[in-house]
């Protein structure tokens, strides 16, 4: 029998193999002392003796269509660190400290140094963040994948002391809220920009150069994904809720933390928005209503905080700025509105 018949029907393990030896050292260099055990093992290994009273917290996501993006542009790196990213935020939240990591990488055919530089944007972003990369996947799916696609996504696990969880329950009328910049899109809204301007079919659209933006259109979008994790976790012990702006825009994010019967009050002329975001709107023929729906607008977190704690907060974190406030709600009131 013909011993390369699995090569023959599409599947190269010597591909996987590669991929395996060429990013340990890069995967290696993101391993915390809590980290037991080497790659290869089914499964990995992570200590949690430095905690008392743990809650883990965990997530799941990628980055959806700004692959698509990536793809067009050859920025693999970029789309690793949008990944690590993301996935840290989503947990913040909550006041975890991100532990651990593991990716899966899905393609028609492996590319062995498009997943690496993968990795190294992953790894890169995870380290600045203290969290170890301890495993993942890389899969060859000929026939659900054409050559030239693939699909990544991240599962993310942390941990935060009992009495550190960040839940938004202490969250009360006259509680005011803080926005945190975004780099851009993030890592949403792309399905819409892609149709707006036929990314697909007049990939050139990508390299027109606005002067408002200062660099193209594609630079714009590729912009990578903020982690507020660093920036935040000093002031952790002043932040009673936290909302990561992502797909829902802040219309959907911002309530998901106000407990009842309570609801916010965003002020759209606290902020200026971002250039790129009226480029969309233009192109698109967008009502705000939907803008504010699909995009973050410039805003990537909202922090809600006491009064007092008001300057302390944005002092410490450069380009913040007071956004709105939490209020009583009305029984026939929507739990957000815009002002």
């Amino acid at each position: 029998m013909d011993g390369d018949r699995y090569s023959s029907s599409g599947v190269n393990i010597d591909s996987g193999n590669e991929v395996i030896r060429l990013i340990s050292p890069i995967v290696r260099d993101t391993y915390t002392k809590n980290v037991l055990g080497d790659i290869g093992g089914f499964g990995g290994l992570f200590s949690l003796d430095s905690y008392q009273s743990p809650i883990l917290v965990a997530s799941a996501d990628g980055v959806g269509t700004k692959l698509r993006i990536a793809i067009a542009m050859d920025l693999m790196s970029s789309i690793g660190v949008d990944l690590a990213n993301h996935s840290i935020n989503d947990i913040w939240v909550q006041g975890a400290d991100p532990l651990f990591f593991l990716d899966y990488i899905a393609s028609g055919k492996i590319e062995p140094n498009q997943i690496v530089e993968i990795v190294k944007g992953l790894s890169k972003a995870l380290k600045i963040a203290g969290c170890a990369l301890i495993g993942g996947e890389t899969a060859e799916m000929p026939g659900i994948y054409k050559d030239g696609d693939f699909d990544i996504a991240g599962f993310i696990v942390g941990a935060v002391e009992k009495e550190n969880l960040i839940d938004g329950s202490s969250i009360v009328s006259g509680d005011v809220l803080i926005g945190f910049p975004s780099s851009g899109l993030h890592t949403n809204g792309f399905s819409l920009v892609r149709n707006i301007f036929d990314l697909d079919n007049s990939p050139k659209a990508l390299e027109v150069k606005y002067s408002e933006l200062g660099m193209t259109f594609g630079e714009a979008l590729m912009a990578q994904h903020v982690s507020y994790y660093s920036t935040l976790k000093p002031m952790s012990k002043l932040l009673k809720g936290m909302s990561h702006i992502t797909g829902g825009g802040i219309v959907e994010n911002l309530p998901r933390i106000i407990p009842e019967p309570l609801k916010c009050i965003v002020r759209k002329d606290s902020w200026k928005i971002p250039a790129l975001f009226h480029i969309i709107q233009h192109h698109g023929q967008l009502d705000l209503d939907e803008m504010y729906r699909v995009f973050n607008m410039g805003v990537g977190m909202i922090g809600v905080v006491r009064p007092e704690d008001l300057n302390t907060v944005i002092s410490s974190s450069k380009g913040s700025f007071a956004i709105g406030e939490v209020t009583d709600r009305g029984p026939e009131e929507s739990r957000i509105e815009f002002l």
